[in-house]
């Protein structure tokens, strides 16, 4: 059976969005570093991370149908 999730990247992560992110496949039971690892998107450019509005973590683990929103590190003075 197949899990799907759907990945929102904001700001300069945007760049690193896949064409099917609002019905992206998965194996369930994927972590978040995972996912991060498979869209080539450095850990450290995750700086916040919410799974279905909550806020997670790199470790977090997926199973499908979740909706996952990555924002990087905000900059300014």
């Amino acid at each position: 059976m197949a899990h799907f999730i759907t990945i929102k990247l904001f700001a300069s992560l945007g760049k690193y969005a896949p064409a099917d992110h609002e019905r992206y496949r998965i194996e369930s039971g994927i972590s978040v570093r995972d996912l991060l690892n498979t869209l080539n998107i450095p850990e450290d450019q995750a700086k916040l991370i919410f799974i279905n509005s909550v806020k997670s973590t790199l470790s977090s683990v997926l199973k499908g149908g979740e909706r996952v929103g990555i924002f990087p590190p905000v900059g300014g003075g």
